[in-house]
């Protein structure tokens, strides 16, 4: 079982796919990091040697992931909230930031539906 960054990869997958359970580390950058580590990408985690993790794992120090990612990303979500630009304000709203529209979906945002009372419909 090999650990990086304090992240237990999945045995069963191949490297460049484990590697996307560290957070920070997509598709793409695994597959980099896989290159530049000279790393077989299709290898299964399982099957890696001592001096494979190792230089996955100083590759892997070459990025900003994990912890230090996390607070970078709620650091400026803050910062946006303190300014008040759009999209601090819709932060602070629980409304989508990037301009997606509300007038009919946005319940991850939004939350679960509010009924509203009395809006039945006029027979004729």
């Amino acid at each position: 079982m090999a650990r990086i960054k304090n992240i237990e990869l999945p045995n069963e997958k191949h490297v460049c796919i484990g590697l996307t359970a560290i957070y920070g580390i997509g598709r793409n950058l695994a597959l980099t990091i896989c290159e530049n580590a000279k790393v077989e990408p299709t290898k299964k985690i399982k099957d890696l040697t001592e001096d494979e993790i190792s230089a996955l794992r100083k590759e892997v120090d070459k990025y900003q992931v994990e912890g230090d990612l996390r607070r970078e990303v709620q650091m400026s979500i803050k910062n946006k909230m303190e300014i008040n630009c759009y999209q601090g304000i819709r932060h602070k709203k629980g409304l989508p930031v990037r301009g997606q529209r509300t007038n009919r979906n946005a319940r991850t945002r939004k939350g679960k539906g509010k009924t509203v009372a009395n809006k039945k419909k006029v027979g004729k």
